[in-house]
C-alpha cells in the first residue's frame, strides 16, 4: 500500500482527531493544514505540520494526495467540489452537506473527476453499535419490530458555529446524522414515514433536543432521541424483538438480553395482585422460562476513524468499494430533510427513501 499525504483544511478539535488517530497508520501522512484562524495554525506548527497560506496553495501542492474538509457544515460544499476539481481525494467530516442536493452536486463532479470521495461516519465502529448490530443479525432476539437510539447529555450547546443555523448548528446535524447512519446501515428497507418534534430549549436559533421516529416498509420502526437539557439518562440502545429484549445501557456496552424461551401465555382464571395493581396481563412471569445474556464490549472492533481512512484507501487503489458511500450520506440527508419538514408542519411525511 503507497503512502498517501493528507491536506487539512480546518484544524479544529476534529480535524486533530483525524491527526492523532489515522497518523498511526503506515500508509497516512499528514502534510499540512490551513486554517482561517491563526492561533490553529501555531497549533498546526507546533504538532509539525506545514502551514498553507490559503486554501489554493494546498491543493495546488502535487504532494497531497487526500484532502480532508472538516470546516463548519455550511461551508462543505465548495471546499469538496474544488478539491476534487483540484485532482484530490476527499474526505468529508458530517453531515456532509446542509441538503441532499448540495451532495448531488459534489457527488456528479466526483463522478466526473472519477476521484473518490466519502464521509467520515466513523460511529458505524463504536462498541456499542457494534454490539447491537452483531445481537440483532444472531436472530436472538427474532424479528425485530422497534429500535430506540439515544444520546443525551444535559450541559447544552458548544459555542461556536453549532448554535448557528445558517452554519449548520443544531443536534440534527450535529448528532442526528450519526444516528440516522447508524439506523439505515442496518436496514436496508425503505423508508415510508418520518415523523420528528424539535424542541429549543435554551436556543431559539437552532434544535438543542428532538425526538424522531422513522418507520420502514418492512415494519421496524426506529426511534432516535438527542437532548442536551436530560438530567436522568434512558439506556443508550433498547431493543424489541418478538423472541426478546435488548438493553445496552452505555457507551461502555454494558447491559443484556432477555430471551424468551417458553411463550407462557396461558392463562389462570384468578387475576394476580402485583405492582400494577389486579391484573392478568402484567403479571410476572416464570423465571425458567426466560434467559439472561449478559452483554460484554466486543474485542476486535476498532472504534475511531483509522477504517474510515482504510476504507477510502482501498477504495482508491481499486482493492474494493467504500463501506461509506455518498450514496448513503445521501440517503440519510433525505431523512433529515424529511425531519425538518416534520417538525415545521406538525405533520408525518410519507417518503420512498
Amino acid at each position: 500500500m503507497s503512502v498517501y499525504k493528507v491536506g487539512i483544511i480546518g484544524f479544529g478539535g476534529m480535524a486533530s482527531h483525524h491527526l492523532n488517530t489515522a497518523s498511526l497508520l503506515d500508509f497516512i501522512e499528514f502534510k499540512g493544514v490551513y486554517d482561517i484562524n491563526p492561533q490553529r495554525m501555531e497549533v498546526a506548527k507546533e504538532k509539525g505540520l506545514y502551514t498553507y497560506s490559503s486554501t489554493e496553495e494546498m491543493l495546488n501542492d502535487p504532494e497531497i494526495n487526500i484532502v480532508l474538509v472538516a470546516v463548519p457544515n455550511h461551508l462543505h460544499k465548495d471546499l469538496c467540489i474544488k478539491a476534487l476539481r483540484a485532482g484530490k481525494h476527499v474526505l468529508c467530516e458530517k453531515p456532509v452537506t446542509l441538503s441532499s442536493k448540495e451532495l448531488l452536486e459534489i457527488m456528479k463532479v466526483s463522478h466526473e473527476t472519477g476521484l473518490i470521495f466519502t464521509i467520515d461516519q466513523n460511529r458505524r465502529v463504536n462498541k456499542d453499535f457494534v454490539l447491537l448490530k452483531q445481537s440483532i443479525e444472531s436472530g436472538i432476539l427474532g424479528d425485530v419490530y422497534v429500535i430506540e437510539s439515544r444520546v443525551e447529555g444535559s450541559r447544552g450547546m458548544p459555542e461556536g458555529w453549532r448554535c448557528i443555523k445558517e452554519q449548520g448548528g443544531g443536534m440534527m446535524l450535529d448528532w442526528g446524522v450519526h444516528l440516522i447512519d447508524q439506523i439505515l446501515y442496518m436496514c436496508d428497507s425503505k423508508v415510508v414515514n418520518v415523523f420528528c418534534k424539535m424542541y429549543s430549549i435554551h436556543y431559539d436559533e437552532i434544535d438543542d433536543n428532538f425526538r424522531l421516529t422513522i418507520t420502514f416498509e418492512n415494519g421496524l420502526t426506529a426511534q432516535v432521541e438527542v437532548a442536551t437539557n436530560n438530567f436522568i439518562k434512558h439506556p443508550r440502545w433498547f431493543v424489541t424483538g418478538s423472541e426478546g429484549t435488548l438493553i445496552i445501557n452505555d457507551w461502555d456496552c454494558s447491559g443484556q438480553i432477555v430471551r424468551c424461551k417458553v411463550r407462557e401465555d396461558k392463562w389462570g382464571a384468578e387475576i394476580q395482585k402485583v405492582k400494577a395493581g389486579p391484573s392478568k396481563t402484567m403479571a410476572p412471569r416464570s423465571p425458567e422460562t426466560i434467559e439472561t445474556i449478559e452483554l460484554k464490549a466486543p474485542t476486535d472492533v476498532i472504534d475511531n476513524v483509522q477504517p474510515t481512512y482504510i476504507q477510502m484507501v482501498n477504495a482508491i487503489e481499486g482493492k474494493a468499494e467504500l463501506t461509506i458511500k455518498p450514496e448513503e450520506a445521501l440517503r440519510v440527508m433525505k431523512v433529515m430533510e424529511a425531519a425538518f419538514e416534520s417538525a415545521k408542519t406538525g405533520q408525518a411525511i410519507f417518503t420512498d427513501i
